[in-house]
């Protein structure tokens, strides 16, 4: 069991070992779900997403046609957090450095 001190501002700091086991990176969200017994739960923040939101999300942006595996890759790639996306497209060199 990991103990954190709260500082004199109610914050506490988690260890390198609890983030690493938690699956969190630095900049990462974390969950917690406060239990009517005064006990907490946390675990890492995870992306959702429905597929109605994905499903026409790059129509007339390109005129390549991937492949079903380059969809496949792309597709694990993002779930593992391994791509980054924002206004100009995925960025698979700045994700998951430190």
């Amino acid at each position: 069991m990991a103990t954190l001190t709260v500082t004199t501002r109610g914050q506490v700091t988690f260890r390198k070992k609890v983030m690493e086991h938690l699956g969190v990176k630095p900049g990462g969200k974390i969950e917690l779900d406060l239990l009517p017994d005064g006990r907490g739960v946390i675990r890492a923040a995870r992306p959702t997403g429905k597929i109605e939101n994905f499903i026409g999300m790059l129509a007339g942006k390109t005129k390549k046609v991937a492949t079903i595996e380059e969809m496949n890759e792309a597709a694990a790639a993002g779930w593992a957090g391994e791509v980054s996306f924002d206004e100009s497209g995925p960025d698979r060199n700045s994700a998951g450095k430190k």
